[in-house]
């Protein structure tokens, strides 16, 4: 039994070390960076600042069963994705299963819908960060932040793979202080230890709360909530530079998802206990309202809204961060693949997508609009452009474990020998794929219920939808790709 361990271990090993040699990629990413990377992938201005119009909305029970649906959908993509990962750890992730276990014309269209994905978050964050630094700075250009935070991000990601990974270490773990100490003030106020008096659960029962506006109001949120929880992807993307991916990844996956769900809940709860959902500042976007300032103020910490503009500042940091590394690191895959244009495929001696980084580096100065049309407007936009292509690429997710398993079985292997096995096979991916799509047909319903069809609305929510499909169909008749039978499914790194 020992001697077969070993045995496994060394041709586990022996698979690493080749695909490290095959892909030139730095294997530099330890434990402690991949948790965080998935961890600060999610904690940013979807909890910082959406959570609050989440629950005037749909009032704080309707916010928190929303994001508890999409966090539980979460849960099931993440087990899928780390089965995937830690057995076959590649940078293409997603994309790349999508070809060895569905059909390459999938693979192709998922892995230039998940680029387009993360270059378009990066002009959002970068637009965002404008409206950031305005506060401090109201009379300054536009242009001029976004150009040195996109130069700081193009930095980050050029150094090193261990400077990225780093980085957004760092970044992380500001993000997580701030929502510890935020859920543990916010309890004090509650029970009345801090501010001197029991606030209770009397907001819970203010209007109609806590379900404010009932199921359709919910559908409306449930796309604030997927974007809030996009970046756990992350943990696939970057199992190509991970040390040691048959451990560090289901670990990664034990660690990130409860933390994430209790953090989100909790500080909905949180907010949701201590302002009424009435309070026409939680619908706000403006950084100086965010429901985390308002929560501050009421404790009484002075200077809350300059503390939380920098704690958001590094949120937004890190998600472009993150957003530039998921997006480089697809381009590149796709160019060894043969599926984007091969310069892109260059690596530079750290072992640095050099010309892929460029590439998206200069598609993230699409931020500079934000100065000739105004910052909120462009950011609104951008955002809702890549919202739709998260939810394509976790589509994606659940339909690559499906036939992966079902092959690795029609193939006759050992389930006992996959490093992680994902539970409750197949309701897994199953439950994500109808939850997923159920979101992606109706994230937009209500451009359909007016007198007349908001066809600017329709555009903005759903252009991801038909440009996926245009890729996909595309390069299926194009190359004349078929869907790939399981027992020919490519089980092999």
């Amino acid at each position: 039994m020992q001697t077969a361990r070993v045995s496994k271990e060394n041709s586990s090993a022996d698979v690493l070390i080749s695909n490290k040699e095959k892909s030139g990629l730095k294997r530099s990413l330890k434990a402690r960076h991949l948790t965080m990377i998935s961890l600060g992938g999610t904690i940013g201005t979807g909890l910082f600042l959406a959570s609050g119009g989440a629950i005037a909305t749909a009032g704080p029970g309707g916010a928190i069963l929303s994001y508890l649906i999409i966090g539980i959908m979460v849960y099931f993509l993440m087990t899928s994705l780390a089965e995937m990962g830690s057995y076959m750890p590649v940078a293409g992730s997603f994309s790349t299963y999508a070809s060895k276990f569905v059909d390459p014309s999938l693979g192709f269209a998922l892995g230039w819908n998940y680029w387009y994905n993360w270059a378009i978050t990066i002009a959002a964050e970068l637009a965002a960060v404008t409206m950031i630094m305005k506060f401090w700075f109201p009379h300054t250009p536009s242009i001029l932040w976004s150009a040195i935070f996109l130069a700081i991000m193009f930095l980050l990601n050029f150094i090193s793979v261990k400077g990225f990974g780093e980085a957004e270490y760092w970044f992380s773990l500001i993000k997580v202080v701030t929502v510890i100490i935020f859920i543990i003030t916010g309890t004090l106020m509650i029970f009345g230890i801090m501010g001197g008096h029991v606030i209770g659960f009397k907001n819970f029962t203010v209007g109609d709360a806590p379900f404010h506006g009932g199921f359709m109001t919910m559908l409306g949120i449930f796309m604030a909530a997927g974007f809030s929880f996009q970046g756990t992807e992350l943990l696939g993307v970057a199992a190509g530079e991970t040390d040691n991916p048959e451990k560090a990844i289901p670990r990664a996956v034990r660690q990130v998802f409860w933390r994430i769900l209790l953090f989100y809940v909790l500080a909905i709860l949180v907010i949701g206990l201590l302002i009424p959902y009435t309070n026409s500042n939680l619908a706000n976007s403006d950084v100086t309202v965010s429901p985390f300032t308002l929560v501050f103020q009421k404790a009484g910490i002075a200077f809350a809204a300059s503390v939380m503009n920098a704690v958001i500042l590094t949120a937004v940091l890190s998600a472009g961060n993150s957003g530039m590394y998921a997006s480089t690191r697809m381009l590149w895959e796709l160019a060894r693949q043969g599926k984007a244009p091969k310069f892109l495929g260059k690596l530079n001696k750290n072992g640095v997508p050099v010309n892929a980084l460029i590439v998206t580096t200069l598609v993230g100065t699409l931020a500079f609009l934000a100065s000739l049309f105004g910052d909120g407007t462009v950011y609104i936009w951008l955002l809702n452009a890549s919202g739709m292509s998260g939810f394509i690429a976790w589509l994606g997710i659940a339909i690559c474990h499906y036939r992966f398993r079902r092959a690795y079985v029609a193939q006759g292997r050992d389930l006992s020998k996959l490093p992680y096995k994902s539970k409750l096979f197949p309701f897994g991916p199953i439950f994500a794929f109808v939850v997923c799509g159920f979101v992606v047909l109706g994230q937009n319903y209500s451009a359909f219920t007016g007198d007349h069809i908001d066809w600017n609305g329709v555009l903005v929510s759903y252009i991801g939808l038909p440009l996926f499909i245009i890729l996909w169909l595309g390069y299926k008749f194009t190359k004349k790709t078929k869907l790939i039978p399981l027992d020919k499914c490519d089980l092999n790194n």
